[in-house]
């Protein structure tokens, strides 16, 4: 009999840990980072630097973003390729979201070796060759400069949608799957929480998005700060 990796226990429980410990920190650190474009070039070019002054931020990326990343991404496309659900044939709710769970991380896989290539390395043919790594000067710059084409920008909110979204409900799946939630009854309740925080999620991501192309994003001007230029370090001081 053929093994079944995604079947195999200790690599399961390790999949949602990755994904709900450093990667799900990571995307809410993220969003809340990108959040700050809404008030303009100044705040979010400071929150960039933050970043950057990290100590060990290198060691940081690589063993608690990048590889986790690279494990949590490879196995989730190992169960998609085993997974036998058929919402034709099972016309159940939880047999829809399942599918889409694994629908949704698929296109993250390429969404996000897409996004790292693009503004974390800057190496995509077409796009902006300056990394936001490096050039936190720049960082709100660059990004807004790519998100006025059109594609790009749509590229970019639908990795957002589906990354609320699988996140939201791998809360959930963690949840049934450890023991967290027994009882049909907490599981609905649970599975309206979850499915609440991705649209939260969703949301927020959104609207940090649009924040790069239009002040305060969605929201009316008048919730956010007036936008300020970043201040140029290599600019002489006046006094």
């Amino acid at each position: 009999m053929a093994i079944k990796f995604s079947n195999t226990f200790l690599l399961r429980k390790l999949h949602q840990i990755t994904g709900i410990v450093p990667l799900g920190a990571f995307f809410f650190v993220h969003i809340f980072t990108n959040s700050k474009a809404m008030n303009g070039e100044a705040s979010f070019v400071k929150a960039v630097k933050e970043i950057h002054d990290i100590p060990f931020l290198l060691f940081i990326e690589i063993f608690g973003i990048f590889l986790p990343l690279l494990f949590h991404s490879i196995y989730g496309i190992i169960i998609s390729a085993e997974a036998k659900a058929n919402p034709i044939s099972y016309n159940y709710g939880r047999n829809w979201l399942y599918v889409f769970q694994r629908a949704t991380g698929v296109f993250l896989f390429v969404f996000i070796l897409f996004h790292l290539l693009h503004f974390r390395f800057g190496i995509v043919p077409g796009l902006t060759m300056d990394a936001v790594a490096g050039n936190a000067e720049r960082s709100f710059a660059i990004v807004a400069g790519d998100f006025q084409i059109t594609w790009v920008l749509i590229v970019y909110i639908l990795g957002v949608l589906a990354t609320a979204w699988h996140l939201g409900y791998g809360f959930f799946l963690f949840a049934v799957d450890w023991g967290i939630v027994i009882g049909e009854k907490a599981q609905k309740v649970a599975l309206t929480a979850c499915l609440g925080l991705s649209v939260l999620l969703a949301a927020v991501g959104v609207n940090a998005a649009f924040a790069f192309v239009r002040h305060c994003g969605l929201f009316p001007q008048a919730l956010c700060e007036a936008p300020k230029k970043a201040s140029n370090p290599t600019a002489p001081t006046k006094f």
